[in-house]
Formats: structure tokens, sequence, C-alpha cells
């Protein structure tokens, strides 16, 4: 059997193994599979090929309903007409219309009246045979054709009023007497109610569709910042110790014969980046493997500078650190921002400028946090072999804090990198 991941409406994929044909929209018992692709089969199983499902089962019930129902009726209107095969057949035809009420709806709803009206005309007995045209009105709105079930229903009542206050005298039974008019309120009363049960279900109808719309697209917006932040976090990790992979990599081959003992050096710190790396890069995929569970290591932040002054050291880059302010615990988004800020910043001073030293201010404010790197270049003239994400990335992650990032040449030569993070205070620095 061949296997497709099927997404409930809440809930993990779902695997279900199924033939090819049914693989676009899943299996029939889900919504979507039933609404899309249809059901296969004949009427009587509730198929009807690439159509709407087929009401078989209530038309039925309905029907029967009705036949059993008004000739309980005539025989307690001895007033009325006698239920005969005429009687019969326009019941069982105002019932069997009912079968298409999804398909045509329109049509159901005229010919279901139509069906009462002139029921109702030959003289037969009040009863069920509303339900008929309630439920043909019902299909014809909540499907949005909702000026032809007012017509429909306007007709019926119309039909009505002339049979009962004009027509009388012309049909049977013989020697009736024209209806009172307190009947044909009852009866626009009726038909009054059905229409506005139908617009009830319409509009609910129509604002859990767009309910659900909205939660789909919200869904489609989450699962895109995921993506984008995950994309975010692997270019930071895999660019900075890359970066101090390749410098050191460059270091080992050109000291390999000359000086063992500074390649061997050199490999280490390879090794070391690596391993970093591999570490960082597997805390991200955990939390895609296990989304609903808290991270098992904590997200870095700038108490873990001193660890990017030291992989800066090892790719030649000296970085001195001046702090400013009252040091304050960072809520972890802000934190973790400006620690790839500082980042990115650094590994773009390794892969493009000619300097071999940077500064790095960090200034803490009340509800803000700065920082400002700079080295003094110029641009190196090396193939850099950047993506250009980088500074993308890092002006990404200050929007989401409602930041800001300036990044560019300075005036006296070199680049510099400007990050304003917003924050607010923890209760712990109030």
């Amino acid at each position: 059997m061949d296997e497709q991941h099927v997404r409930g409406a809440d809930g993990p994929p779902r695997t279900w193994a199924g033939p090819p044909h049914l693989r676009r929209y899943g299996p029939p018992w889900t919504a979507a599979g039933a609404a899309r692709r249809g059901h296969h089969g004949p009427p009587w199983w509730g198929g009807a090929g690439q159509g709407p499902r087929w009401p078989w089962r209530s038309t039925v019930l309905i029907t029967a309903f009705v036949l059993v129902g008004s000739t309980f009726a005539a025989h307690a209107q001895t007033d009325r007409a006698d239920i005969d095969v005429f009687a019969r057949v326009l019941l069982l035809a105002g019932g069997v219309l009912l079968l298409w009420r999804q398909r045509y709806p329109v049509l159901v709803a005229f010919g279901t009246a139509g069906c009462a009206t002139v029921y109702l005309g030959a003289g037969y007995a009040y009863g069920p045979v509303f339900i008929i045209v309630a439920v043909g009105c019902y299909a014809a709105i909540v499907a949005g054709h909702r000026r032809a079930a007012w017509a429909a229903v306007g007709m019926f009542w119309v039909g009505h009023v002339l049979v009962a206050h004009w027509l009388y005298a012309y049909l049977p039974p013989s020697g009736d007497d024209a209806a009172s008019w307190g009947q044909e309120g009852f009866i626009a009363a009726w038909v009054l109610a059905i229409v506005a049960f139908s617009e009830l279900v319409r509009t609910r109808r129509e604002q859990w569709a767009k309910e659900r719309a909205e939660r789909e697209k919200a869904a489609g917006r989450r699962a895109d910042e995921e993506r984008l932040r995950i994309a975010r976090e692997l270019h930071d990790v895999l660019a900075h110790s890359i970066s101090v992979i390749n410098v050191q990599a460059g270091v080992g081959l050109a000291l390999l014969d000359s000086d063992p003992e500074q390649a061997r050096t050199a490999l280490t710190t390879i090794k070391s980046a690596s391993k970093e790396a591999l570490g960082e890069v597997r805390q991200v995929l955990d939390t895609l493997r296990t989304p609903g569970d808290a991270p098992r290591a904590p997200a870095p932040g700038l108490d873990r500078l001193p660890e990017l002054v030291e992989q800066a050291a090892s790719a030649g880059l000296t970085v001195d650190i001046a702090t400013e302010g009252s040091r304050a615990a960072l809520p972890p988004g802000a934190d973790l921002a400006a620690f790839r800020v500082v980042q990115e910043a650094l590994t773009n001073v390794v892969r493009h400028s000619e300097s071999r030293n940077a500064r790095v201010e960090v200034r803490y404010m009340e509800t803000a946090l700065s920082l400002r790197i700079d080295d003094d270049g110029p641009a190196s003239h090396e193939a850099a072999g950047g993506s250009g994400n980088g500074l993308a990335g890092m002006r990404e992650r200050a929007a989401a804090l409602g930041g800001t990032i300036e990044a560019g040449p300075r005036p006296d030569g070199g680049f510099r990198v400007l990050a304003e993070l917003p924050f607010t205070p923890t209760e712990e620095n109030r």
C-alpha cells in the first residue's frame, strides 16, 4: 500500500495508506476529501461521482413522514378532500425533489413550492406538506440563493391566498368557504419563521467559514514566521562557525609543513568550532522534532560574549568589548537578538574586512539596549562567498522587537553596525 500524510483539523499529521488516485485531497472520511473530491458510488450509499452527496436517507425519511402524516391529517380534517392517488403523487413528487436539493437548490425550492401549492389548491388536508416547502427553502438559502428562496415561498403564499379567497368556489372540495385571514396570517408567520431560521443558519455557516479561513491564514503566517526564524538561526550559527573554520583551515594548510604545531592549533580550533556549531544546529532541529516541548538548552545571550571573543581570536580577530550603563536582565527574545547581531557583525568583519581589530560597545538604557560594532577596514577584495542574508536577518530580528538596525561604511573608513533593541524591564530590575 502507498502511504500519505494527512493533517486533521487539529493535531499532527497522520499516515494514511491508500491507492494513488485518492492522494490528492486525502482519504474520503476527511472533510477535504469529501468536499473536494466527492464520494464514489451509486446514490443509495451516499455517493455521486464528483458532486455533493446525495441526501438519500433524509429524503426517504421526510417523504415517508409527509405521506403518513398527510393521511392522518385527512382523517382529522373531514371538511377537506380525501387523500387519493393524485395527492400521493404530488406528495411523492415533492419529497423526491428534495433528493436534488444540494445540487439544484433553486429548482428544488420552486418545485416543492409548486407541488405544495397544487396540493392545497386541490383541496387536500393541511399538514406535513409544509415540511417539503420548508426543507426546499432552507436548502436554497443555505446554498446562498436567498432571492430564489424568498421568491419560491412568496409564490407559495400568494398561490395559497388566491386559492383560499378567490378560487375556492371553482376548486374542490365542493361547498368550501373562504379561509379566514387569521389562518393566512398563521401561514405567513410560519413562512417567515422558516426563512428567518434558514437565514440564521446561512449566516452562522458563513461566519464559521470566515473564522476557519482566518485561522488557516494565521496558521500559515505563524508557519512562515517560524521558517524565517529557523532560517535566521541556522544562518547565524553556520555563517559564524564556518567563517572561523575557513580561516583556520587556511592557516593550517599554510603552516602544515613549516610549523606543524601551529597547524595543530588551527585544527583544534576547527574541531571546537564545528562541535559548537553542531550543538546549536541540533538544538534548532530539536525544536522542529518536538514543537510542543521547551528547548533543552537555554538560548544564547550576551553572557556568552566572551565565547564570541575567543572564537574571533581563533580566526585572527581581536575584539574589544565596552559596556556602559547598569546591566539589566534582558527578556530572552531581546537577549538572543543582541547576541546574534554581535555574532553576525563579527562574522562579517572576519569575512569581509582586512582589519584584524573590532570594537563592540554595549549600552544598557532604561527600556532599550544599544549595540555598536566597528572595524577599521578596509574591505577585503577576496571572494566573500556570502549570501547577503546576514544584514537582512539582523534587521528582521530588530524589527520583530520594534527596534532598528543601521549598517554601512564609516566616513573615516571601516564599517559600523548600530542596533537599538527596545525591551520591557523584568521585575528584578524595576
